[in-house]
């Protein structure tokens, strides 16, 4: 077509005269340029990929602008990390090899910082060639600066003199890995031209593919996160019309769809993690408003995941009950519920203490994050029922009726059956905590202490933490009867993610915390359902592991065809409604 035929007039009418488009039909993945002789270039074929598979590709140019790539990574649905030239060894710790070739400092600056805060946002990620590395090497993992001078055993050339859009060797495929299931074949032909391997995939990736000569070729994320890599470079092939390697450029652009649509949900929906310790932590000078690595809750990871609200308890574990170790237990309460109120207070500008679900909506409307307070294990009372109206005025929205072992109120659900479910003064505070608009909460709760506490209660109760008997023999989870039994009194099971509650044997995933939500789900019906992840309590499995990883369980939400309305549910609409409906009898207002 002749430059001079072409209607670029009609082109902009036809788009400005149609109806306007809304944003996010399509996802924006970022492209990292490279970069020599100052200039920024980028081959054709990565966003002619990334259009093709139905994204929108952003060139990235090379910057150390650390604010700037900030506003990126909240900009983008994915990355892509382009191929180039080598590493710096220095960024590793080592010395260059003879055999190292051109580097690029500004690069590599940028594209570790790019994939470290990608992979604690969750930004699904692919990278190629040099962007394997990179990726690598910004999760904890190794890079051969020479494979042929450092890797024994390397006998196929790699390096190539080849058209890149010629396959030039085979790769092995792991069965099982993200990869095979991408191109369902567990042998790919794929074209190589590298001198630079990854050498350890390191902590967070396993390695997913190798060539015959047992060089590294694929990684891909060991936690079900969406991260690959490739050694070689399959948006050579798409320019001269061969689709072969297109199912990948369509998986990341599948996955960065995914990732936008839960941020949606997350911006219209209110989400509240009903159990968490974080206060067990405060001891150990512990910084809330930074990415804090000794708590799985802080301001930087409720962003990342993004977590509006969180219910932080008082936990106790269960002592002597003498006179004077109830006293003690009924002051630590306290005290820790004033170490809560200090740290929001010290964050103030971000951060807020809610005591009702209206105070939840209102932080959030506000761009604030909300922290609501909690009792774990009645203990706290002491044989005093007038410490539960006191807790109640300081805050305190729910209470856990005991912990590991039976106490004044109920047996354990790991105690002795001391009282054979609820004593006479357990029915008091639970008559109480109706008095005065707390919420009941039975996780460890024994089995008998259940049944009675739910004839017992007028209002509904909860399960602040607990999963499905079903799928974990465990005396800490519910029965499928004590899952219908909560529905019809109109309470709520938060499924939690502590590992030994999820399965008995092995490591348990975020898989099976979605498993377990399923089962309830199907139990109880999806108005009976919600999270409580017990982080900083050993709650936290791979996929799921701290507060910046919950935008994953939405992904998987919506994987499994819940709708927006379902989500709202689980992530706290339905604990939201009991609070309400508790909080609206009691006498306390705020």
């Amino acid at each position: 077509m002749a430059m001079n035929s072409f209607d670029w007039k009609g082109a902009c009418d036809e788009v400005f005269h149609s109806e306007c488009p809304s944003r996010g039909k399509q996802p924006i993945i970022g492209i990292t340029g490279n970069y020599c002789d100052a200039s920024c270039t980028i081959a054709e074929g990565y966003y002619q990929s990334v259009l093709k598979a139905g994204g929108t590709p952003l060139i990235i140019p090379p910057f150390t602008d650390k604010e700037a790539m900030l506003e990126v990574l909240d900009r983008v649905d994915g990355l892509l990390f382009s191929g180039g030239g080598d590493l710096n060894p220095l960024f590793v710790g080592e010395e260059p090899v003879r055999e190292l070739h051109s580097i690029n400092f500004m690069r590599d600056e940028q594209e570790l910082f790019l994939a470290r805060l990608a992979f604690d946002r969750q930004i699904p990620m692919l990278g190629i060639c040099r962007g394997i590395q990179m990726i690598a090497v910004a999760l904890g993992g190794e890079v051969y600066q020479d494979i042929y001078s450092q890797q024994e055993g390397v006998h196929l050339k790699h390096s190539q003199d080849l058209d890149r859009s010629i396959a030039s060797h085979s790769v092995n495929v792991v069965k099982d890995s993200v990869l095979a299931s991408v191109f369902g074949s567990e042998k790919l032909f794929v074209n190589s031209f590298h001198h630079q391997a990854v050498k350890n995939a390191g902590p967070h990736l396993r390695v997913s593919a190798t060539s015959p000569d047992g060089v590294i070729e694929a990684v891909e994320s060991s936690e079900h996160k969406s991260i690959v890599g490739v050694q070689w470079h399959p948006e050579c092939f798409a320019l001269r019309g061969d689709d072969s390697m297109m199912p990948l450029f369509e998986w990341l652009v599948g996955e960065s769809s995914s990732f936008m649509k839960a941020k949606a949900v997350h911006d219209k929906v209110l989400s509240l993690d009903s159990h968490c310790d974080t206060p067990m932590f405060f001891d150990q000078d512990i910084h809330f408003d930074r990415r804090d690595p000794k708590i799985l809750v802080d301001l930087h990871k409720m962003r990342e995941g993004r977590l509006d609200a969180t219910i932080m308890v008082a936990y106790l574990k269960q002592l002597e009950r003498d006179d004077n170790s109830l006293l003690a237990a009924t002051a630590k309460a306290n005290n820790i519920l004033s170490e809560i109120e200090t740290m929001v207070a010290a964050n103030s500008s971000a951060v807020g203490i809610a005591y009702s679900p209206v105070d939840l909506y209102r932080l959030k409307s506000e761009g604030k994050k909300a922290v609501m307070m909690g009792i774990e294990n009645g203990y706290a009372v002491g044989k005093d029922v007038a410490n539960i109206e006191a807790f109640r005025k300081r805050g305190v929205v729910y209470m856990t009726l005991c912990h590991n072992g039976d106490n004044d109120i109920c047996d354990s659900a790991k105690g002795a059956n001391e009282h054979n479910g609820v004593s006479d003064f357990g029915e008091k505070v639970i008559k109480e905590m109706n008095r005065v608009g707390m919420m009941v909460d039975l996780s460890h709760g024994g089995e008998k202490s259940f049944y009675d506490a739910l004839d017992i209660s007028s209002t509904p109760i909860v399960c602040s933490h607990s999963n499905s008997r079903a799928l974990c023999n465990h005396p800490r989870n519910i029965t499928d009867d004590q899952m219908r039994k909560l529905a019809q009194k109109g309470g709520v099971m938060q499924v939690t993610l502590y590992n030994g509650f999820l399965r008995t044997d092995g490591k348990a995933t975020i898989l099976d915390a979605i498993a377990h939500l399923n089962r309830a789900v199907d139990i109880m019906g999806i108005d009976h359902v919600g999270i409580g992840t017990d982080f900083d309590g050993d709650g936290g499995v791979p996929g799921c592991a701290s507060a910046s990883e919950l935008i994953n369980f939405t992904r998987l939400l919506l994987k499994e065809r819940y709708s927006e309305e379902d989500i709202r549910k689980i992530w706290g609409g339905n604990f939201l409604r009991v609070m309400t409906e508790v909080q609206a009898k009691g006498c306390i207002r705020f």
